[in-house]
């Protein structure tokens, strides 16, 4: 009978990360036909494009590649830019680091794989409100925008052959403006108005100053954001 009851509570905590996903869905369907729009646009076929859907599995990294390829950058630089653009997961999976110590090394790998910025604003909400969570829960969210990404990714790359010019439509800044609703949400939610106003503010101001000195965007933003959460974390540790 217990068993029983384990049993179903985990299949409860998998459905309640498939519900949890569901704003997450919704805004991966458009983004991710957008990326599979560009991504068929810049040369690949919808084999290609399921690859890296399914192995980069990152958005604004998927967006890079297709642009440079249309640039034709050689490979390294390529894979350069993906490294850069991907670095902020160091920052999202270190932060989590210590919610996930009772996890396997297994199941750290799986959800070091499929976390991404959407899911990490989705488990970072919960932890904001102080709800406890489990793996199944995690496998429930973190699939759930696996295979719909994937399959937007595919439904982008077969219906966009009728698509000259995606940027006609604005289909490549679905990513960023997914983003800024998504950190908009988590603004409102934690009402901690003026840490946040100065977080943004340092960001800002450290990404416009280093870019008068570095070449790359990419780093600019590292080190923006590895300054500003510092700074973050400082007047929240003070408060």
């Amino acid at each position: 009978m217990s068993r029983e009851i384990v049993h179903t509570f985990e299949t409860n905590l998998a459905w309640q990360g498939v519900k949890d996903c569901l704003p997450t869905v919704f805004g991966y369907l458009g983004i991710g036909f957008a990326a599979g729009v560009v991504q068929t646009a810049a040369g690949m076929n919808i084999v290609e494009v399921a690859l890296i859907s399914m192995l980069l599995y990152a958005g604004s990294a998927q967006f890079v590649v297709a642009s440079m390829m249309v640039a034709g950058a050689p490979v390294f630089s390529i894979v350069m830019a993906i490294f850069i653009v991907n670095l902020r997961y160091f920052l999202l999976s270190a932060s989590l680091a210590p919610h996930f110590k009772h996890f396997s090394i297994g199941k750290n790998a799986l959800n070091g794989f499929l976390l991404t910025d959407e899911t990490y604003g989705i488990i970072a909400n919960r932890l904001t409100k102080k709800t406890p969570f489990q793996f199944n829960w995690l496998i429930g969210l973190n699939l759930t925008a696996y295979v719909n990404w994937i399959f937007a990714n595919l439904a982008g790359a077969y219906f966009g052959n009728w698509i000259e010019n995606p940027k006609t439509f604005g289909l490549d800044f679905a990513l960023s403006a997914m983003f800024i609703g998504l950190i908009v949400l988590q603004l409102l939610s934690r009402k901690r108005w003026s840490t946040d106003l100065i977080v943004a503010t340092v960001a800002i101001c450290i990404t416009l100053i280093t870019s008068l000195f570095l070449a790359s965007g990419g780093i600019n933003i590292v080190l923006a954001t590895l300054i500003a959460a510092t700074v973050g974390m400082v007047i929240e540790k003070w408060k």
